[in-house]
């Protein structure tokens, strides 16, 4: 019977194994394929405390994995197939038909993933190449230059307002004739005199440099089927993101966009002892310094949980 599982690696999962080893809990961590999320796979990061030069976001993971590991967490690369209550108490949690294991508490902290278009080479160049999903992240990169965001919605409309902050221009790409974002806005962001939308279009292609580097989007207007080509040194994805949650079926409540329900002022799900850390609960912020802090805050929860449970 393990004391806690953590069942992801990103900021929140390194940063509540860190607590969770220091309190002497033993934690053991299931990191999947490969561990770091969306952030291993940033090729700088510049707004994480403590690194004034910026760090590979891999190796900002790695060092996280080694600080955990370091106080006695036990890491594990298998993906976690499905978690369920055990009777009396505690969680079953299953790897595969053949491997189940059993702990008193569990932490999520498996991320949300960036909805993407499903084009060539996304994968590819995706926080590597002039493409991503966070404004907030990499914008700074961009000085004076040509960018675009893709999407119609309030995210896509505070990633365009936030960009003309540091880029030249910011083509703002949505398939339809009108932003679906809140109307106060789309008011905003289509006054800015650097935004220029481009209505009824589509991207239909990442077209990369001689250096490697994001050149251009190819484009299609949805209602002519007219293709050109947009010159731009980065594109934005803002069209929403996925919570992996779906191993843990209807377990835990979630909002209508998926993200796990945290109760107030806790990381504490609907579960007793099952809590959940970063992206996969926080729609909102979606940052690698909310996510660890969101991570240590499990770790002190199932800490109590686990204290509370000794007293009684």
């Amino acid at each position: 019977m393990e004391n806690v599982v953590i069942i992801g690696t990103g900021c929140a999962g390194w940063a509540a194994a860190i607590y969770a080893a220091r309190a002497n809990l033993k934690p053991l961590v299931f990191a999947g394929e490969e561990i770091g999320g969306q952030l291993a796979t940033t090729s700088e990061v510049e707004n994480y405390p403590g690194f004034p030069e910026g760090i590979d976001g891999a190796t900002l993971m790695m060092q996280m994995m080694q600080q955990a590991e370091r106080f006695g967490t036990r890491t594990e690369y298998k993906k976690v197939a499905k978690v369920e209550q055990k009777d009396g108490g505690g969680f079953i949690v299953t790897i595969s038909e053949d491997e189940k294991v059993e702990t008193k508490t569990v932490i999520v902290a498996t991320g949300a993933s960036a909805r993407k278009l499903h084009l060539e080479n996304e994968d590819e160049y995706y926080g590597k190449k002039g493409l991503t999903s966070c404004a907030t992240c990499d914008g700074a990169f961009y000085p004076d230059v040509p960018v675009c965001v893709v999407g119609g919605g309030d995210s896509a409309a505070e990633e365009a307002n936030f960009l003309t902050k540091f880029a030249s221009k910011v083509y703002l790409i949505h398939r339809r004739d009108e932003l679906r974002a809140s109307k106060i806005m789309a008011e905003r962001v289509l006054a800015n005199p650097k935004v220029e939308p481009i209505w009824n279009s589509e991207v239909t292609e990442y077209r990369v440099g001689d250096d490697g580097m994001m050149r251009a989007v190819g484009i299609r207007n949805r209602e002519t089927g007219e293709e050109s080509e947009l010159e731009i040194k980065c594109v934005f994805l803002a069209i929403g993101h996925i919570p992996n949650t779906g191993f843990l079926g209807d377990l835990v409540e979630t909002h209508n966009e998926g993200y796990i329900v945290q109760a107030p002022h806790s990381t504490a799900t609907n579960v007793p002892g099952l809590y959940a850390a970063g992206d996969v609960a926080d729609s909102h912020y979606q940052q690698a310094i909310t996510a660890a802090g969101d991570g240590c805050r499990a770790a002190l929860d199932a800490e109590k949980f686990l204290s509370d449970q000794e007293e009684s």
